[in-house]
């Protein structure tokens, strides 16, 4: 198995932009999300794949330690021993096997995130004489899912709840998440000795590996389980809860303790990182804690003044006052009108628009020119 590339699942180049991947994921998510697609599976697994490589190439530090990663394996450290080249494919593949009645200990680029730079990822990998870590075992925490939901303006601004469905692993209800079909033995795996790990020699190195019979768990199932394959989980959708705090901002993200994929030998759950993006309004647009809105006047109004009624994010509308002589583009503030973000709350800010009358009738355009031949404009 080789290592994924995300570039080639998001199908966007090396060097694409931000914005780029965004709208690229964006339009995968819709296209493979398990509401659209509830009968196929294979649609499921896809989602999952486009997820966790818009988890990376979405995140500038961890897009840069992935790219680290493949530039290496590219300058050569492809095969042999560490001096000619580790093969990282061979690698990190070992870390992510599945089957057989066991799960292996999963090696995630996700997991760069809480990593110091490219130097400390192969620290990590390789201890100081040069031998592959061992890993560990025991409970470990699942990963860390993320999702994207998209909210109305008027719930990010007065907070609310949404429901997002995610696709994610859950416990095999038929063997509860053990792997072994109900009435089969579980044992020992008898050549690792249950350490899950064994030594091998590769180029001068003594590399640890899962071990191959029992796929790192250390455990072999006499039968594996007929519903989940042996791995103790299966593909579900969940519909999740989402509470909305009030006066979010577009792009802010909600973590969820807990709601991610479950953990292995015991292990506690990962987290759902959840990205809020908030729906245009057709009034308003939002800065910060400020709100911005135009209001259309014409032009004796503008000349000679008045009084508007505007409307305001407390569904009441107000009285602004506007000024004789007022020009196009000018901009008035309502204090105290826009978005409570914290401890504050911004302004409105209403810009005005001078609409030009294009057909005059008759009377119309007498005054005009009465106007014309008596307003002394000088350039």
């Amino acid at each position: 198995m080789a290592q994924k590339d995300y570039y080639q699942i998001l199908g966007v180049g090396e060097k694409a932009t931000p914005h780029e991947i965004k709208k690229t994921y964006r339009k995968l998510a819709k296209k493979y999300h398990p509401d659209s697609n509830p009968d196929d599976g294979q649609a499921a697994d896809r989602f999952k794949e486009i997820n966790e490589a818009n988890e990376v190439l979405s995140d500038p530090k961890k897009r840069k330690q992935y790219d680290d990663l493949r530039q290496f394996a590219r300058a050569g450290y492809g095969k042999g021993d560490f001096q000619q080249g580790v093969d990282l494919n061979d690698i990190f593949s070992q870390f992510g096997q599945r089957g057989g009645g066991g799960r292996g200990p999963a090696y995630s680029y996700q997991d760069l995130g809480g990593v110091g730079g490219f130097g400390d990822i192969f620290s990590n990998i390789f201890d100081r004489g040069g031998h592959f870590r061992q890993q560990r075992h025991g409970p470990q925490k699942g990963q860390d899912l993320s999702a994207e939901v998209e909210i109305p303006f008027d719930v990010a601004l007065k907070g609310g709840s949404t429901v997002i469905a995610v696709a994610k692993d859950g416990a095999c209800e038929r063997c509860k998440g053990s792997g072994a079909e109900p009435g089969s033995s579980v044992e020992k795996c008898p050549q690792c000795g249950g350490a899950g790990m064994i030594s091998v020699a590769q180029g001068g190195f003594a590399v640890s590996r899962p071990c191959p019979q029992c796929y790192g768990r250390g455990e072999i199932v006499s039968q594996p389980c007929s519903s989940c394959g042996g791995t103790g989980q299966v593909a579900a959708r969940k519909r999740i809860s989402i509470k909305i705090p009030r006066g979010i901002s577009d792009g802010k993200r909600i973590r969820l303790r807990g709601q991610g994929q479950p953990g292995t030998s015991g292990g506690p759950p990962g987290d759902l990182i959840i990205k809020v993006n908030i729906a245009p309004h057709h009034f308003f647009k939002r800065k910060g804690a400020n709100v911005y809105c135009e209001v259309d006047i014409n032009l004796a109004q503008a000349v000679l003044g008045t009084k508007l009624r505007v409307r305001t994010l407390a569904d009441k509308r107000v009285v602004l006052k506007i000024p004789p002589g007022t020009q196009p583009g000018t901009t008035f503030r309502l204090k105290g009108l826009g978005v409570d973000v914290g401890n504050r709350t911004g302004d409105q800010m209403v810009a005005v628009r001078v609409k030009i009358p294009e057909d005059l009738k008759p009377e119309q355009h007498e005054l005009f020119e009465r106007f014309s031949r008596s307003a002394d404009l000088k350039h």
